[in-house]
């Protein structure tokens, strides 16, 4: 038995142990559950990556991503657990290893092909998603575009943007409101600009566009008119710049609409 004397031995001892302790591997309790024979479709996994608005959580099935979070608002790795568990449903256990494509597609801003299960959502929340998974790196869409797409009615569009389970790699920050303005319903102050920051992307030349009443922009050596910030509109000369309202404007005065970026036609 321990005499009284051998505690302050002991306490004075306690800082040189703690040396000895070293965190368990990323994917330690993966491990453990693979030892055990419990199979990989009963749990996700997720990683820590970096993003131009902070780190990123990103869970995933052996056959899709299943939730992505920003830790931008303070969430922690026990926390993300807990959001993606009353989520979804399943456990998810940290790995060192992210889904394959997960990182290119963060790099790239090119994330359309990566499987991303959005199965737990309403039907037209989902329609929403995917038409956001549409709009390009560096590019934005107003919300009457992701309406359309979607098939949905415009109010319902912010709504389900606010809902997006997979942040970042579904591009909300890619989407405005009608005016120009973004509409950065899923994201805590900061982030979505940051996000379209690292994009290359100006949100403040299309809302100064809007304020001058133009909404779409056609050249006049091509006689295609697109949104202001797809990737064609973008290479037109100032002196070939000709400003429209309405798709209908640029109907009647003999522009198409672009293929690329499919603005509203006349």
């Amino acid at each position: 038995m321990r005499s009284d004397r051998e505690v302050p031995r002991l306490d004075a001892a306690r800082p040189g142990l703690a040396g000895l302790v070293t965190e368990p591997p990323a994917d330690f309790a993966a491990r453990v559950l693979r030892r055990a024979g419990v199979p990989r479709e009963r749990y996700d996994t997720y990683v820590r990556l970096g993003t131009a608005a902070g780190g990123l959580y990103v869970a995933a099935s052996p056959e899709a991503v299943t939730g992505a979070a920003l830790d931008t608002g303070g969430l922690t790795a026990p926390g993300f657990e807990e959001l993606h568990r009353s989520r979804t449903n399943r456990s998810a256990l940290r790995s060192a290893k992210p889904f394959p494509g997960v990182t290119t597609a963060l790099r790239t801003g090119r994330a359309r092909r990566l499987p991303i299960d959005l199965s737990p959502l309403a039907p037209a929340d989902r329609a929403v998603l995917e038409a956001v998974r549409a709009i390009p790196a560096g590019q934005l869409r107003p919300v009457g575009w992701i309406a359309r797409e979607a098939a949905v009615d415009p109010a319902a569009v912010p709504g389900a943007l606010a809902l997006n389970p997979a942040a970042v790699l579904i591009p909300c920050h890619r989407v405005t409101y009608d005016n120009g303005t973004p509409c950065d319903a899923g994201y805590l102050p900061g982030a979505g600009e940051a996000l379209r920051a690292a994009e290359g992307i100006e949100p403040g030349r299309v809302a100064e566009l809007r304020r001058r009443g133009v909404v779409f922009l056609g050249s006049d050596t091509t006689r295609i008119y697109c949104h202001p910030t797809c990737a064609h509109a973008r290479r037109i000369t100032p002196p070939h710049q000709v400003p429209f309202r309405t798709a209908r404007e640029a109907g009647r005065a003999g522009y198409r609409a672009c293929k690329s970026c499919r603005p509203l036609t006349a």
